[in-house]
């Protein structure tokens, strides 16, 4: 795109025309992805990021400077949202051996049983006391009916993100009223 019309777009998208927003979005769009998905490697979480990138930049349109390259700033704030995933997946990672699980009843042994039944019940009412409706929703599908993340974001049309986060602010819920079972 020449310097004068990505110019004379981005002063439309300041104030907030629609059209000029779209044809800049299908003239970066491919680009950003490429750009995001070398970062990812993971063509879900690119899509993901690059259509984030947009909106961000629809949000933040009062604020845009037209005289600045268009794409060093959608580069810029892919990036962030690259970093931003990469430490959420670490965190994720590192407290996924740390997720309840229900000890299995032994038959043999009665109070493992009471306990792994107290165990189970004390979870069921923090889920439904203190999770938010659509935190709840995916924390079920996740950890009861044993959906994949992409499965329940496809499943509630969110992104994997969001289905991520949910489940993030889900167990540490957990962990907070559990604090006797750790």
């Amino acid at each position: 795109m020449v310097e004068k019309e990505e110019e004379e777009l981005l002063n439309k998208i300041i104030n907030s025309d629609k059209t000029s927003f779209k044809k800049i979005f299908y003239n970066y769009h491919d680009s950003l992805f490429r750009f995001v998905f070398y970062k990812i490697n993971d063509e879900d979480i690119a899509k993901d990021i690059t259509q984030e990138t947009f909106f961000r930049v629809w949000k933040m349109r009062s604020k845009l400077e037209s005289k600045k390259s268009f794409f060093s700033l959608i580069a810029k704030i892919s990036s962030n949202i690259c970093y931003d995933y990469f430490r959420h997946n670490e965190v994720r990672n590192r407290h996924e051996g740390e997720i309840i699980k229900i000890i299995e009843p032994d038959n043999n042994n009665p109070e493992k049983e009471f306990l792994a039944a107290s165990l189970e019940n004390q979870i069921n009412q923090i889920v439904n006391k203190y999770l938010p409706d659509k935190c709840k929703e995916i924390f079920i599908l996740s950890r009861i009916e044993k959906l994949s993340n992409p499965d329940i974001a496809l499943k509630l049309d969110i992104s994997i993100r969001t289905v991520e986060n949910q489940i993030y602010r889900a167990i540490k819920t957990l962990k907070k009223h559990l604090k006797n079972y750790l």
